[in-house]
């Protein structure tokens, strides 16, 4: 069934400054982005953890404000009670949407270092028992493949754990290829998995910043887009130019193939999702 424009879930991705001027940053960029409507801000949240208390600094102002909040949660370096809490402390402040995920291990922490829970559809199961249906639960989807899946079909799986965990939709790694994600969502279907799967979305500013993201997340910058950003060396008002047409485009094929809406990952800036969002006419 195809999903109308009114129906389609459009909301941005924030990670706690580091700063106060990063903070005062960050706020103005929400206030730009709060006003085109989006249904919700999702907050990131560090390597076991190590973001935390930014993250509940943010959470805290953004609840203040009266904004839906959806903030990241991870499990691995956490034990039960500690997650708990942040549970409870999320739906005390009337948070009925998470982000839940795996997580990674801060550096130069071993595998001692897990936690009790290790797995995400692990951290979906203990959500859904301990507060029944009261969050929306998202989780990560990789449309080319998690870095360490050892293959496409484990990996398939393991995002079928999450669903059957209770899971309520899915936002993905941001990639620059729609084939994949539409690859993606039909190998899903062809397992029963029928939660929205809702893209994400990486505007281009500056392409050494990208490609080193890119590099360790596994998301792949095609090769006719990495030689023309290359093209481009420092001239960074051309590669934004560009990164905005390049990125609209891939928006607009995405919401005309069926996409349930789209995720955009800010960077705490405003600029470039604003130029697309008014490209897309949202």
């Amino acid at each position: 069934m195809q999903t109308t424009q009114e129906q389609k879930t459009f909301s941005f991705e924030l990670f706690p400054a580091k700063t106060e001027k990063g903070f005062a940053t960050m706020q103005q960029a929400v206030r730009e982005l709060q006003a085109l409507g989006p249904a919700f801000f999702s907050v990131t949240y560090g390597a076991g953890g190590s973001t935390q208390q930014r993250t509940f600094e943010t959470v805290d102002w953004l609840c203040a404000e009266g904004i839906d909040t959806a903030p990241h949660l991870s499990c691995i370096g956490s034990s039960r009670e500690e997650i708990l809490a942040i549970l409870e402390r999320y739906k005390t402040q009337g948070i009925t949407r998470l982000v839940a995920l795996r997580g990674d291990l801060p550096s130069g922490v071993g595998l001692g270092g897990l936690g009790e829970l290790s797995n995400a559809n692990q951290l979906v199961k203990l959500v859904r028992d301990s507060f029944a249906g009261h969050f929306y639960i998202e989780v990560a989807a990789y449309p080319e493949f998690h870095p360490q899946s050892l293959s496409p079909e484990k990996d398939l799986n393991y995002f079928k754990r999450k669903v059957e965990a209770g899971a309520d939709s899915a936002i993905t790694q941001y990639f620059y290829n729609p084939d994949a994600y539409f690859r993606f969502v039909e190998d899903c279907r062809r397992l029963q998995i029928e939660i929205p799967i809702v893209p994400g979305i990486m505007p281009i500013n500056n392409f050494v910043q990208l490609a080193r993201f890119s590099d360790a997340c596994g998301a792949e910058i095609p090769r006719w887009l990495r030689k023309r950003l290359e093209g481009f060396g420092d001239d960074l008002e051309a590669i934004r130019s560009y990164g905005i047409e390049t990125v609209s485009r891939l928006c607009e094929r995405l919401l005309e193939g069926g996409a349930p809406g789209l995720h955009f990952y800010t960077m705490n800036q405003a600029s470039a999702c604003k130029a697309i969002w008014n490209n897309l006419g949202l």
